[in-house]
């Protein structure tokens, strides 16, 4: 099968944030901060008639948005098992057995994710750019997306879509929900 696709990795994709890890075991990490850089992969089927899969001008503004989006902030996992989270309005509060933080609301975002791993920053943000993607392009046939987030040079991790056969982009959002839960 003969497949088309782009792959995007600009220098402004890109964000520094704030987060801190719970392991497995129920153990921690210290708060501390990246500046992490991100790249997106997409492949598919081009439509009858087609020269260009995505356009690289309408890709890259989303790409961008979606880093702008948690650029600069403290990022809390929604569904973590271990750390509960408590909006008060205008401070977020995080628990953590004995341990607890206060932030304020604006300089935290809380993300529907189990934790706040490179893996699973790929997997939102990869989630972010192809809802957003799918208002340009609903009818996209797509075979395989892939989003990596590199969180020092030399370090990333990748969340990947794969599907046996292409398919458009809406039934991806709508049957092939990324799960983060």
């Amino acid at each position: 099968m003969e497949s088309f696709g782009i792959r995007i990795y600009k220098e402004y994709f890109n964000f520094a944030a704030a987060h801190f890890l719970i392991f497995e075991d129920g153990t921690r990490e210290e708060l501390h901060g990246h500046n992490y850089q991100v790249a997106m992969q997409i492949e598919g089927t081009l439509a009858e008639g087609q020269d260009m899969f995505i356009d690289f001008l309408h890709i890259k503004p989303i790409v961008k948005k979606v880093c702008d989006e948690i650029d600069h902030l403290t990022l809390l996992p929604q569904f973590s098992r271990f750390l509960e989270v408590i909006d008060h309005g205008d401070s977020i509060e995080a628990l953590y057995n004995t341990d607890r933080w206060v932030f304020p609301k604006r300089d935290t975002l809380i993300l529907p994710i189990p934790n706040t791993s490179a893996e699973r920053l790929a997997q939102y943000l990869c989630q972010r750019s192809l809802q957003a993607l799918s208002l340009k392009y609903p009818t996209a046939s797509i075979q395989h997306v892939e989003m990596t987030v590199e969180e020092s040079r030399g370090q990333c991790a990748l969340y990947r879509l794969t599907f046996e056969a292409p398919k458009r982009l809406t039934d991806i959002l709508e049957n092939q929900c990324i799960r983060s839960h």
